[in-house]
């Protein structure tokens, strides 16, 4: 079974479309709906479950219509509406760089600072603004901290992982 950990979010599911139980699905970057896959984990009641590709129709980079098996009709279509879609991290990360940091890949790394202070878990990503923050809690506080190369001084994929030089002052005791 895979954990919430080896999967990366990469889109949603928006609409039934037509009578044969085809889903669309918006994609988050147009590098993801590239990627070839034979199933889309779908969050279902907390729990990641593997769907199956049946068929798979592009209607834009970041739009296609999916039909998975054993979803025939849409009826059985609009029960998955409106629900996160996730590939496994190892699929994603095999994939040849796009020149581009995706900053959501690091959700769920633990991240500590260069004196090995742990600081928590990547919780998420803002990107609301130009400059992309990691939200990172822990028990105790929670820390926005920018997603940035320069900060960035070790990455353990396997550990998830994060060590950080952080600038005196960015992280008040």
């Amino acid at each position: 079974m895979i954990s919430g950990e080896d999967i990366l979010l990469v889109g949603s599911t928006q609409k039934p479309y037509g009578i044969k139980g085809e889903i669309v699905i918006r994609f988050r970057k147009a590098e993801y709906a590239d990627i070839d896959t034979e199933c889309y984990f779908l969050k279902i009641e907390g729990i990641p479950v593997p769907f199956f590709v049946e068929e798979f129709t592009y209607s834009t980079d970041v739009i296609a219509r999916v039909k998975f098996e054993d979803v025939d009709d849409e009826k059985a279509a609009a029960r998955y509406v409106n629900i996160d879609i996730y590939l496994p991290r190892e699929l994603v990360k095999s994939q040849p760089e796009q020149g581009m940091t995706d900053w959501d890949y690091f959700r769920g790394f633990t991240v500590t600072d260069q004196h090995g202070k742990r600081l928590g878990v990547i919780e998420e990503v803002d990107s609301s603004t130009m400059n992309v923050l990691f939200i990172v809690k822990n028990d105790e506080r929670e820390y926005l901290i920018p997603a940035t190369e320069d900060f960035i001084e070790a990455i353990d994929e396997e550990g998830n992982l994060m060590e950080m030089f952080l600038p005196d002052g960015l992280i008040e005791e």
